[in-house]
């Protein structure tokens, strides 16, 4: 919502301006100047990336436009699975905690929060280390690093699109000139025609110019920001259930490590110390009693 929001407001200031200052609407409509600068781009775009980054484009953008980024009862979910599966691996034996993380789609655990469950790359994170935990032999400070790595390689990966976005931004002042030197090239071979006619062709080409810069640095640069922050946000999910399971293994009991996790959310969507011991706790052992 936020960036209709935002483009109406960046549009609507353009063309009102440009009509207060005696300007016609029509001047700005030159279609094969669009078509030439947006299929430029679009072209350059599928060229520079592998398909994969550009089919991850596209859902990168989607989830930008729609705002798709854990809300405060995601966080509460999240932190609810990890109190509950600390609990099973702190109180239960071995051959009744690896059913679990083996099979989480069939887990009545992992069912019991399947908003968290349906995040298929997030439960083989916090099963692939739950697991190393159970096996008893890794140190903390090892699986940290390992951690580390993974998550900055997944980060990379998640923020491919807004690298992809970006360089198209980048590019399209110039694509702009591109399409304004086409129409120069179509305007030199009017000079016999009247100044009229001329003027309105060299006005033509130079709407390209502005069109590649207004969509570079007023629409498609913001937009690559806003996907890169809502791919960060996703991404601090497994910054989370990393605090939770290495307070865990150096000794914090289940309620501490969800603490610990719990810092890791933004001050915005960081849920409190009450709703989490409801999430956790008081929600735990009402699922134990069903």
């Amino acid at each position: 919502m936020s960036v209709l929001v935002g483009l109406v407001i960046a549009i609507g200031s353009m063309l009102g301006g440009f009509v207060a200052m005696g300007g016609h609407l029509i001047v700005i409509w030159q279609p094969w100047e669009y078509v030439i600068i947006c299929g430029m781009a679009a072209g350059t775009f599928v060229i520079a990336n592998p398909m994969k980054t550009v089919v991850d484009s596209g859902r990168a953008s989607l989830e930008a436009l729609t705002g798709k980024v854990p809300k405060r009862k995601d966080y509460l979910a999240l932190l609810g699975l990890l109190h509950a599966l600390m609990r099973e691996l702190k109180n239960k034996p071995r051959n009744e905690v690896e059913p679990h993380l083996d099979d989480p789609a069939n887990s009545e655990l992992f069912k019991a929060y399947p908003d968290v469950a349906k995040n298929i790359d997030l439960v083989m994170f916090i099963c692939d280390y739950a697991r190393l935990i159970l096996i008893g032999n890794a140190r903390s400070h090892e699986i940290e690093a390992l951690m580390d790595e993974e998550i900055g390689s997944q980060r990379r990966d998640a923020l491919k699109p807004y690298g992809a976005i970006t360089t198209v931004a980048e590019a399209l002042p110039a694509l702009g000139i591109v399409a304004a030197v086409l129409g120069i090239v179509k305007a030199m071979g009017a000079l016999d025609q009247s100044p009229q006619i001329l003027g309105g062709l060299i006005g033509a080409a130079l709407v390209g110019t502005f069109v590649g810069i207004f969509l570079s640095y007023g629409m498609l640069a913001p937009f690559a920001i806003k996907v890169k922050t809502t791919r960060e946000k996703q991404g601090r999910v497994y910054v989370i259930v990393k605090q939770s399971l290495l307070a865990y293994m150096n000794g914090a009991v289940p309620q501490i490590a969800v603490e610990h996790g719990r810092k890791g959310i933004s001050s915005g969507d960081r849920p409190t110390i009450d709703e989490v011991e409801n999430a956790t706790v008081t929600g735990g052992a009402q699922r134990e009693a069903a």
